[in-house]
């Protein structure tokens, strides 16, 4: 027998250490200023999120649950007036920056909502840290960087069914810590490996509460890896690369160059895409169709007067939102039939439309049968097109190319303000939201997060 066919034996790639390396020694001033103004804005979008989200029931059921276990602490959660400890902290400001799916997504080789958990991880960390917000977006660069290449690094991983926000989100979260709490490379190696040994999170948990429970516990453990590293509690060298590692038991293939090629020259945080739509990122261009088509219809025509509505998409789409009939409102952010007669009826997609009442909507129930969608391999998975049959003769016909909030077609600074100031609204809270918002533009210039 060759030694190196036991299972963790070296191959010698130096693939988590390299990657490892980086992030430890990830600063500010290595941050181009286009890397920082994107950082800035999966902050901003992230924060809102979890003010709208931390009203959610679902949430009140993880407080509910948390608290029997205790869960007191010194740590500010978002939206919440009680305090939490660290761990628990990350959990909550997770989850409630992901149950209502309207957080960041990276769609560049990966569906990623990586700033759930990296900076829910990262504000538990940075408690009883001196505050340096140059520091804090260093290591959420640094975190972001991580997860989306281990991602791509696994190309076959969201298709056998792991939710990668989960997965990736604790190594990204667990990277992002141990450059925060100034680890060396090889704790941070530690870090990666504690912080992969955790990782899970399935798909089938898709519109329940479950799902963003994934990225509440992304965070947790990412936290935990990074304060265990710190102990040197250790982690294997080649979590990622070995014949046992990460890339090789969570994915079929593997593309392992893609964890260190163009490592502080290709920014993977520049490629992150913003939701103008609370629901999966893959439903964005068919509600954008229908919006947009909806905006066509001949003066004093509605709903009722389509006669049928052929929708093509991505088979992405259909795959990962093929929900029939939603009976939550979770799980109506998973349906395409939903998405696409709501956006035509309310012309939105915001988080009204994806409510506990939305779906039992008796209107969208009657456009929902008058859809007819398919997949088209033809279409990218950010375009979508539908043809309307009106009563009368009429007709429309729409092409989306980039649906809005992905690279090829992103929010502004002004849009991604003005959804700030929404999702703050809609928590209901009492909070000064010009101020927080100024602060958060001003991030690394602030005393204080």
């Amino acid at each position: 027998m060759q030694h190196n066919d036991y299972g963790a034996a070296s191959l010698g790639l130096h693939a988590t250490k390299d990657l490892a390396a980086f992030a430890a020694g990830l600063c500010f001033k290595d941050l181009p200023p286009s890397v920082v103004h994107q950082a800035k804005r999966g902050l901003i979008d992230w924060h809102g999120c979890a003010l709208a989200g931390s009203r959610h029931l679902t949430i009140r059921k993880l407080l509910a649950g948390v608290a029997e276990l205790g869960d007191r602490g010194p740590v500010a959660v978002v939206g919440q007036t009680r305090r939490f400890s660290r761990l628990a902290a990350a959990l909550i400001n997770g989850q409630s920056g992901h149950v209502l799916d309207f957080d960041d997504t990276h769609m560049g080789g990966v569906i990623l909502h990586a700033s759930s958990p990296i900076l829910s991880a990262l504000i538990s960390a940075c408690w009883d840290q001196p505050w340096n917000g140059r520091r804090f977006l260093a290591a959420y660069v640094a975190g972001f960087e991580v997860a989306v290449r281990v991602g791509q690094a696994a190309p076959a991983h969201h298709d056998g069914g792991w939710h990668l926000t989960g997965t990736l989100g604790t190594i990204g979260a667990a990277a992002a810590c141990a450059n925060f709490i100034g680890l060396n490379a090889e704790q941070t190696v530690f870090a990666i490996g504690i912080g992969a040994t955790q990782a899970a999170g399935m798909q089938q948990n898709r519109g329940t509460s479950c799902k963003s429970f994934h990225a509440g516990k992304a965070a947790q453990n990412g936290l935990l890896a990074a304060f265990l590293a710190k102990q040197n509690f250790s982690g294997s060298p080649e979590i990622l690369e070995g014949k046992k590692g990460f890339t090789r038991i969570y994915s079929q293939t593997q593309d392992l160059d893609r964890l260190v090629d163009g490592l502080g020259q290709r920014w993977e945080i520049l490629a992150n895409g913003f939701k103008p739509y609370a629901c999966g990122v893959v439903l964005h261009p068919a509600i954008d169709a229908m919006i947009q088509a909806s905006m066509q219809l001949p003066s004093g025509l509605r709903w009722q007067d389509v006669q049928q509505a052929r929708l093509r998409v991505n088979p992405a789409a259909i795959r990962i939102t093929g929900v029939q009939k939603p009976g939550t409102g979770l799980m109506s952010k998973f349906s395409i039939g939903h998405a696409a007669a709501i956006a035509f009826i309310d012309r939105a997609g915001g988080l009204s439309q994806f409510s506990e009442s939305a779906h039992a909507r008796t209107d969208i129930a009657g456009l929902v049968e008058r859809i007819q969608i398919a997949g088209d391999d033809n279409l990218a998975r950010d375009q979508a097109s539908v043809e309307l049959d009106l009563v009368g003769g009429h007709a429309a016909h729409v092409k989306v190319e980039h649906a809005i909030g992905t690279v090829a077609n992103p929010m502004s600074d002004n849009e991604i303000s003005k959804k700030y100031r929404l999702n703050a609204q809609a928590s209901g809270l009492k909070i000064d939201i010009s101020k927080n918002l100024k602060n958060l533009w001003m991030v690394d210039q602030k005393s204080r997060l």
